[in-house]
């Protein structure tokens, strides 16, 4: 198993340029959808908000549902997770740089990662396109795994391996919005990989104490 180091990397003028619009846009979003709710904001609302045209927010966002799930991180993601320290075990480095991912949401963004939650529990179309984003995330960061374990990205061991872990950090994330978003969602994390970790056996509750 080997780490690849990151050389972070300063976007050029063009990439800059793409990074405002899609921030511009999803502030836009955002903001329309506290004020009036998701189903009564159109792309067209958005885009005269964020000042671009609606053919630009469906350029860089193919479906409403997506500005308010996808981050454009999957690189991201994928380049820390080579750079985990070699050795690792594959579980704990998808653990790491999933819970680093949250915490600075959640440190940086407090409100609008609250609002996603709730939609996600109140939009049936935010919730199907979040299990699609799940599993594209999944098959790109398969290659990562892939690589720091010598194995084809192809394999059904990483695919499914790696699927299920992203699977049932998307369920934990879920539970954690469907009940108030008042537990602590790093800790709802590092709970869902050791449930993973302990091989999945699930056994009857104890019996209540008095």
């Amino acid at each position: 198993m080997t780490a690849m180091p990151v050389t972070p990397e300063r976007p050029g003028l063009r990439e800059r340029k793409k990074l405002r619009t899609r921030a511009a846009i999803r502030r836009a979003t955002l903001r329309l959808v506290t004020e009036q709710g998701y189903e009564a904001t159109t792309i067209e609302q958005i885009a005269a908000a964020a000042e671009v045209s609606p053919s630009t927010v469906v350029r860089y966002f193919p479906v409403k549902e997506d500005i308010l799930l996808t981050e454009a991180q999957d690189t991201l993601l994928e380049a820390r997770l080579l750079a985990r320290p070699p050795g690792e075990e594959p579980l704990e480095s998808l653990r790491a740089v999933v819970v680093e991912a949250v915490t600075t949401a959640l440190t940086h963004e407090p409100a609008e990662t609250r609002l996603r939650a709730r939609l996600l529990t109140e939009v049936p179309a935010i919730r199907a396109r979040l299990t699609e984003t799940t599993a594209e995330s999944a098959r790109r960061l398969s290659r990562a795994v892939a690589q720091r374990t010598g194995r084809d990205p192809d394999d059904l061991e990483v695919r499914v391996f790696t699927a299920a872990v992203l699977g049932a950090l998307r369920e934990a994330t879920l539970h954690w919005a469907e009940h108030g978003r008042g537990d602590d969602l790093i800790a709802l994390l590092d709970r869902t990989v050791d449930i993973l970790k302990a091989g999945l056996t699930l056994r009857p509750p104890g019996p209540a104490r008095p």
